[in-house]
């Protein structure tokens, strides 16, 4: 097996410092963790040999200076959940699966089940209201 040596021979042009090789690679390593293919041949099956030989070898992009810090920002703004919602907002009925197709009548039914209920209580009350009133009148 073998082993990357230090001190690394990286592009000096494309990359300004050993820190840098370091941070590019920490960051292509967490993607080939979760399943990422790497984009260079290596005989190595370390995650952070291969990513830092992808660095190494300018088969990674990267951005740096001031098109990093606008990225950055950017993805700050980004805003996930309203893009969800949006998204949400635009399916139609034909969109939705069968599961929410079934869950949306069940809701309904269930609404429809609890105003009946709902108005067959306050009818109960309001009998008993009035059955109650009787009483004293006619006991008084």
């Amino acid at each position: 097996m073998d082993i990357i040596s230090l001190p690394v021979e990286y592009d000096r042009n494309k990359i300004d410092g050993r820190f840098r090789v370091i941070a590019i690679a920490a960051q292509r390593a967490k993607e080939l963790a979760v399943g990422a293919q790497p984009r260079v041949k290596t005989k190595a099956k370390k995650v952070t040999t291969i990513a830092l030989e992808e660095t190494i070898n300018n088969a990674v992009e990267f951005l740096t200076g001031e098109q990093a810090k606008k990225a950055k920002e950017d993805a700050k703004r980004f805003d996930y959940r309203k893009l969800l919602e949006e998204k949400k907002k635009e399916m139609t009925g034909e969109d939705l699966t069968e599961f929410e197709k079934d869950l949306k009548v069940y809701l309904h039914e269930r609404e429809a089940m609890d105003k009946k209920a709902l108005e067959a209580m306050d009818k109960k009350a309001l009998e008993g209201l009035f059955s109650e009133k009787r009483e004293e009148d006619t006991e008084g």
